[in-house]
């Protein structure tokens, strides 16, 4: 232990040296990484936002409940008392068919219609929100309440959230993909840099195997090099989406106010941005490994 953490020190301290040893190059190198990990991460934080103005423009979703119309009204009471106690339901309201049938006399056309109409053709009803509004909840809270004691039928409204669960599907599909199309560039980049600084000291690696040093004490440095060539690539690209989304804040937050849209861009989250740092340094080891596996082989 004693002889192992010094060694890595070393190591970082040569890796950090010759970053800053060709500042030209290494900026050249961070910005082709930071675009190619900006474009994805970017991705990522559009899509967040788009979820978040979908849920807050979206109606609310709900599911309608329908009696029978022979059923007590002691029948539509426990439904509402069951409701009201249901872990998945957040608010229940009831609408006696009473109120359904003066509410549809106020309808143009159909007064006439309801007045000849021997009795309530309406039922007792209740709108249910549930807790939780992803589409497949939903329908397992659906398929429960049908089950209920005097329930004809129960009406799911949740198509506008399967449109979007699938639009958001497709969002991050294309983020993902992208991503790994981003993510192959990122390690040529890793690979070619390695490639060069493997060349460029081929005498030093080929004097220090003639003094003993071990494949693992050569290949360190390189190593080294290549995450934090790739954790500041990425540190890069967060800067990049960050300054993207304050430049953008001012006029999509005006847009919105022009729609009465409560609305404002956020930047990539916590979870993100640490996720971004971790793919980008694990991105610019395994584009170093890859070098090292094949160019320190040859010396």
């Amino acid at each position: 232990m004693s002889v192992w953490l010094p060694q890595h020190v070393d190591a970082f301290r040569t890796a950090m040296r010759r970053l800053l040893a060709s500042p030209v190059n290494t900026l050249l190198s961070l910005l082709a990484i930071g675009v190619a990990l900006a474009l994805p991460a970017g991705g990522q934080m559009l899509v967040n936002n788009a979820l978040q103005l979908a849920r807050n423009s979206a109606p609310t979703p709900q599911i309608s409940l329908f009696m029978k119309l022979d059923a007590a009204g002691s029948a539509s009471e426990d439904i509402e008392t069951r409701l009201q106690h249901h872990p998945d339901v957040k608010v229940a309201r009831f609408i006696p068919r009473e109120e359904t049938l003066a509410r549809m006399k106020t309808r143009e056309g159909l007064a006439d219609v309801i007045e000849a109409l021997p009795k309530n053709p309406f039922p007792d009803a209740f709108v249910v929100l549930p807790v939780d509004d992803r589409p497949e909840a939903m329908e397992r809270l659906a398929d429960d309440l049908r089950t209920l004691p005097g329930v004809a039928q129960v009406q799911l409204d949740s198509d506008w959230a399967r449109r979007l669960e699938a639009l958001l599907k497709i969002g991050r599909t294309g983020v993902l993909l992208l991503a790994l199309l981003l993510g192959v560039g990122l390690v040529a980049i890793t690979f070619n840099t390695i490639r060069l600084q493997v060349m460029t000291r081929r005498a030093e690696i080929e004097l220090s195997r003639l003094l003993g040093a071990t494949d693992a004490f050569i290949r360190r440095p390189f190593t080294y090099f290549g995450i934090m060539l790739g954790l500041a690539g990425g540190v890069t690209a967060w800067l990049i989406v960050a300054a993207a989304t304050w430049w953008l804040g001012a006029p999509i937050a005006e847009f919105a106010k022009l729609y009465s849209i409560d609305f404002t861009l956020h930047p990539l989250s916590a979870l993100d941005s640490t996720l971004l740092l971790i793919v980008a340094a694990v991105l610019g080891w395994l584009g170093a490994s890859l070098s090292l596996r094949q160019h320190l082989g040859d010396n």
